[in-house]
């Protein structure tokens, strides 16, 4: 074995003096092609990733939490500035997304269906952290279960199907790894859809969401800092600050923000520290290096939702549109009949008095951009992140139908992950038979340890559901489990400009994932069938075209595939588990138009999905067979300026989501649909500005969920909602403040109609769903100078 580990280590530190070597040997004949209409020139910049996941029933506790092993998915390379050179279009189309593609393409000239969020969306619309950026996004949804906080949901695929990644760099499942993020550091958050393996490796069935951080620019250094403060006493404050230093060629960028995010449950909230820095040096015009830095952290008492009660004991106090179904509590064996949320339960905290939920992550990444020849670029970064996490709660609220009381279960989980990795690019702009092509090789290679301290019992107990006791944890003992991941990835993109309006674009990836688990009883005693080994070599594409009929309108297709770990996932595999790969396709066409002078866009997809090999939670507790899992739908988005004055945008999604072949011992699931996937999500807003003195502008903005399940028995339906927002701004003039340049006062009004529902629901603890959050007020000050 420890050869095995020199050997890879040799491989990780080799592979980019190999790619040099290659390129150096191929710079002459690099430098003789001659672009006739060359692509835009590939300008990078870094990478990075996230957070925790959940498990399955298995080693004696809900595998949901039983995360994190964060594993190293061979990722996506050194990042380029989000920040677009040229205008900012209605849908942001003309930004480069690196996590959608390494050629350097705009979201207009790629062949998927890719959404960029920037940092001024994010600011108007109010977004504070990375799941609320998701709910604006089309068609996807978001909850923040403190099991697996920022879970999305997008075209039918849920959690660790979808990979979160940090400035292009996967850190392991999302249900395992990723945590409540604050976007005051974030310069952009781009969404792909459908299956993307071939930038983010496996667990990309669903798509990919990267979290792009603050850059640093070339030119006169810029300020800013804002603040906020709402009615539930949350506050938030962000610095930050880039721009050329006095040293010819060498800029920077800091960020420092810190939030405390109240909860409207009793006890709850989460606090966030989050500080960045990056330094980019250009020695020469050949070459660039960079490095950079960030510490994250939160602490925060959880909230865990809010318990299902039979209509029949709720009585008066039973709600109508929030939950509905017949249920059998998969907790306690009870049948609750006919369900609801008591409105008594609102507001209740039914979590231990001594829980906490805490994340400490720490970046380190570097690297260096290289023109060997006009032609010929090499990009190359190396990262380090570490991360600490635990959990120390009480999970489970059940109520019980035979004592009219709630049934509590603790947990505790604590995670311990190191990982480095190293991905070098090769990018050559070439011309081949007089049609412009540029190629990318990409090397990835990264190596993780993960250590999952657990609990080994879990204390239960009963308590009233009005005003329960809430108590404290008790008797906590431990077993320990450990995982061990490394990878290597070997991918290839090209695009071939067929002519002057059509190109073809694609792209392959394969990849080795090796795998070592081990886990061990309360006495340190090796469990059965532990330790083991297992590895993959999944290989991944996509092939596609964009076609542009006239300027601003292009047509696309593209055929892509991915794979992920067909049972939990990767970090908490059980060796009597399925321990196969997934495999998913998507058909994909599309339409993305910029018209009216670039005041007006509009954008189409239509698609199909399919899942094969599946493994899903069945009824919350235990791993059954679903064959395959299908999704079909399309999504439409648009935004028009029709005057200076007056901006109007929307968006809607359908999709229809469902199991197939998933039978088991006792039923069938069957043409049921995966949970939190709502065949509908729409979003749709307005704002007027006017051109006062001291400038104002109104804005509404509206959003419709459909209809979901909590678990895959499609039993509970979580009712569909609709919420809508209200702001107003006013844009101070700088001869009120000289020394600021820009400043802006921001009152806004969440969920104005004060609507109540539920927004997520967590499939391993299927007896209780989470609610959202109440009409809240806020007043912000956003300064720049």
């Amino acid at each position: 074995m420890s050869s095995i580990r020199a050997a890879r280590l040799r491989k990780f530190l080799l592979a980019p003096a190999a790619l040099t070597s290659v390129a150096f040997v191929n710079m002459p004949a690099a430098s003789a092609q001659q672009a006739r209409d060359p692509l835009p020139p590939v300008e990078v910049t870094p990478a990075q990733s996230r957070k925790p996941a959940k498990p399955a029933r298995s080693e004696g506790r809900p595998a949901r939490r039983a995360t994190a092993a964060a594993r190293p998915a061979a990722v996506p390379a050194a990042q380029k500035p989000v920040v677009p050179t040229a205008p900012q279009t209605p849908l942001n189309t003309n930004v480069v997304a690196e996590s959608a593609s390494r050629l350097g393409l705009t979201v207009h000239e790629t062949p998927a269906t890719v959404e960029v969020i920037s940092a001024e969306t994010m600011r108007e619309q109010g977004y504070r952290t990375v799941s609320e950026v998701a709910q604006g996004a089309v068609g996807v949804t978001s909850g923040d279960n403190p099991a697996e906080p920022s879970a999305f949901s997008m075209r039918g695929f849920t959690n660790s199907q979808i990979n979160t990644l940090y400035n292009g760099i996967k850190i392991g499942p999302q249900n395992m790894t990723s945590r409540i993020m604050d976007t005051s550091n974030l310069e952009a958050v781009e969404f792909v859809k459908g299956p993307a393996s071939l930038m983010s490796g496996e667990g990309a069935a669903g798509g990919a969401i990267n979290l792009v951080t603050k850059q640093p620019h070339t030119g006169p250094i810029r300020n800013e800092a804002d603040f906020s403060w709402d009615s539930l006493n949350s506050l938030r404050a962000h610095y930050g600050s880039g721009g050329s230093t006095n040293i010819q060629g060498l800029d920077y960028r800091i960020d420092i923000s810190r939030s405390s995010l109240n909860g409207f449950a009793d006890d709850t909230n989460t606090k966030t520290l989050d500080v960045s820095s990056q330094l980019n040096y250009r020695i020469s015009d050949s070459l660039k290096i960079w490095g950079a830095i960030e510490y994250r952290e939160d602490r925060g008492k959880a909230y865990w939702g809010a318990p299902l009660v039979p209509i029949a004991f709720s009585g008066a106090h039973a709600t109508s549109g929030i939950v509905s179904g017949n249920y059998v509590s998969n907790y306690n064996g009870t049948n609750l009949g006919a369900i609801t949320i008591d409105d008594r339960t609102f507001n209740t905290n039914y979590n231990v008095l001594d829980n906490r939920n805490v994340a400490q992550e720490v970046w380190l990444r570097g690297g260096f951009e290289l023109k060997l020849a006009p032609d010929l670029t090499l990009k190359s970064q190396a990262y380090g992140y570490g991360a600490e996490r635990d959990w120390f709660n009480n999970e489970v609220e059940a109520f019980n139908a035979n004592s009219n009381l709630v049934d509590r279960e603790r947990f505790y989980v604590a995670h311990s992950q190191r990982l480095v990795g190293n991905i070098t690019d090769l990018t050559w702009d070439a011309n081949i038979a007089g049609l412009d092509n540029r190629f990318v090789t990409t090397l990835a290679v990264s190596d993780l340890d993960f250590v999952r301290p657990g609990a080994a019992n879990f204390p239960h107990d009963l308590v009233t559901l009005v005003d329960p006791a809430r108590g404290y944890y008790g008797l906590l003992t431990m077993q320990q489990q450990t995982a061990r991941i490394d990878n290597e990835a070997l991918s290839f993109e090209d695009r071939l400009k067929l002519t002057r309006s059509f190109a073809l674009v694609g792209g392959l990836r394969v990849e080795h994932i090796g795998l070592d688990r081990n886990s061990t009883d309360v006495n340190g005693l090796e469990k059965a069938n532990f330790p083991f080994s297992k590895s993959w070599v999944p290989v991944t594409g996509r092939i596609g075209y964009t076609w542009d009929a006239v300027p601003g309108l292009t047509f696309f297709s593209q055929y892509a595939t991915g794979a992920d770990v067909s049972a939990n996932n990767i970090f908490l595999l059980a060796p009597t588990q399925p321990l196969d790969l997934t495999t998913s396709r998507t058909y994909e066409t599309g339409v993305k138009h910029l018209f009216w002078d670039n005041r007006a866009e509009w954008s189409f997809s239509a698609y199909d999905i399919l899942r094969k090999n599946v493994y899903a939670a069945a009824g919350g507790m235990q791993l059954n067979i679903a064959g395959r899992q299908e999704s079909k739908g399309v999504e439409l988005a648009a935004s028009v300026r029709p005057i200076e004055s007056l901006r109007l945008w929307g968006n809607i999604a359908y999709v229809d989501a469902r199991y197939a072949d998933y039978n088991f011992v006792g039923g069938s699931f069957s043409g049921n649909t995966p949970p939190n996937v709502p065949r509908i999500v729409a979003n749709a807003g307005a704002s007027y500005r006017f051109f006062t003195p001291w400038p104002v502008e109104l804005g509404i903005v509206g959003r419709h969920v459909g209809d979901r399940y909590n678990t895959d028995a499609n039993v509970v339906t979580l009712n569909a909602y609709t919420v809508a927002d209200v702001y107003a701004f006013v844009d101070i003039p700088k001869t009120v403040f000289n020394a600021v340049d820009q400043a802006r006062l921001t009152f806004r009004v969440r969920n104005i109609t004060d609507k109540r529902y539920a927004i997520w629901g967590d499939p391993f603890y299927p007896d209780q769903v989470l609610l959202g959050a109440p009409r809240t007020y806020e007043i912000s000050a956003a300064f720049k100078w």
